[in-house]
């Protein structure tokens, strides 16, 4: 028992690393977004930060319709991201787990 117990231990260790390993990874992957007409794109990577923002120069002249596009647009950028996110990471933690009978944490 104590063996399983020391197996399991350095399972975890195991899964751990790889969980670090793939948030540094997901830096790199970049979600892209526009807006529905084009006037505004923005990136950001799938640990959900801002790389870049680009606006078309006819929305600056209108700031309550600049702020309306930035606020859409991140959203679905961000929400796309969390997705990305949640999707890998749970796959390394799922690989990585012990089999536990009655610990289906990941169905």
């Amino acid at each position: 028992m104590f063996g399983d117990m020391m197996n399991m231990m350095g399972k975890l260790k195991e899964t751990q690393k790889k969980i670090e390993e793939t948030k540094n990874r997901l830096d790199s992957v970049i979600i892209d977004e526009k807006s529905s007409d084009g006037l505004i794109s923005v990136s950001v990577t799938a640990n959900r930060k801002i790389k870049a923002i680009d606006i078309t120069e006819s929305l600056l002249e209108d700031k309550d319709q600049l702020e309306d596009y930035l606020i859409i647009t991140l959203n679905k950028a961000l929400e796309r991201a969390g997705q990305v996110n949640e999707t890998e990471l749970a796959a390394v933690a799922k690989e990585g787990m012990p089999n536990i009978p009655g610990m289906d944490l990941f169905k």
